[in-house]
This record gives C-alpha cells, structure tokens and sequence, in this order.
C-alpha cells in the first residue's frame, strides 16, 4: 500500500500530528519493532549524563508543546 501525503501542503503541526498517529500505532505493537543493539548503549549514555546533570531533560509531552509553540 502506498500512503501519500501532501506534505508541501501541510503545516508543522499537521506534520507533528500525523507522526504522533503513526508513533502510536506503532506503539500498539512494540514487541515487532527490535531495537539494536546500539540503541541501549546510546540511552544508557544518555540516562548517566541525566543523572549526573550534565546533560539536560525534557518531558516528552513538555517537548512537543515546546515545538508545537514555536512553529506557531
């Protein structure tokens, strides 16, 4: 199935939206999307650095209203 979508057309935060619904989605499923192993080493990393505050923190939901604020 091929899904096209106007993206030239649409806004920041339509675009937002529409990877929000497909991260969702995905989510519903986690155990068919394998992580590699990289990917633990790198968020390991990243958790100690939170932990020692030398590298800073935002909420998820934080993050997006920052986002979506600034592209309006």
């Amino acid at each position: 199935m091929e899904l096209i979508l106007p993206l030239d057309q649409m806004t920041v935060e339509e675009k937002l939206r529409a990877l929000e619904r497909i991260w969702e989605d995905l989510c519903r499923s986690e155990a068919d999307l394998p992580s590699p192993p990289w990917h633990r080493d790198v968020m390991e990393a990243r958790e100690m650095r939170v932990r020692q505050g030398s590298e800073p923190f935002t909420d998820w939901e934080a993050a997006k209203r920052r986002i979506r604020e600034a592209s309006a």
